[in-house]
């Protein structure tokens, strides 16, 4: 009996490890985020990047199709955005935050740009993988 409540003891304190680890993932992924949305709303691309992974293998899927890549990725930003009355103000709304195992997330959310110019909006996935540094994304589909 003793050898069942150690084992049952033990399972409970695994998965509440594992809530507490998913529930900091998600708060770390929000402040991501919302990091993201100040920098952009200051006209700031090059921080609104910082949590884009910075390698050559970084996806990044628009309208106009796939960009491989962070500079890249950086490059079309300041392209399509070059002006504050385009970039507008950007707000977030998550819709779902899925973990996909202990290194990854996967993000669903709506995008909203209120401009001058004319508003726009639509929905992404992201997916985040988790380094030493951090969470940073590592793919993110936008439309």
């Amino acid at each position: 009996m003793k050898k069942q409540l150690i084992t049952v003891l033990a399972a409970v304190l695994f998965c509440l490890g594992a809530i507490a680890q998913h529930a900091s993932a998600e708060v770390q992924i929000r402040q991501l985020l919302a990091t993201q949305t100040r920098a952009w709303n200051s006209g700031n691309i090059a921080e609104f990047m910082q949590p884009y992974w910075q390698n050559d293998s970084l996806l990044f899927v628009g309208s106009d199709g796939p960009t491989y890549g962070w500079k890249n990725t950086l490059d079309r930003y300041k392209k399509k955005y070059d002006t504050k009355e385009k970039m507008g103000t950007l707000s977030f709304a998550i819709q779902q935050l899925k973990p996909l195992g202990s290194t990854h997330y996967l993000v669903l959310g709506q995008w909203k740009l209120k401009r001058v110019v004319g508003d726009a909006s639509g929905y992404f996935t992201l997916t985040l993988q988790k380094f030493k540094s951090g969470w940073k994304i590592i793919a993110d589909h936008s439309s």
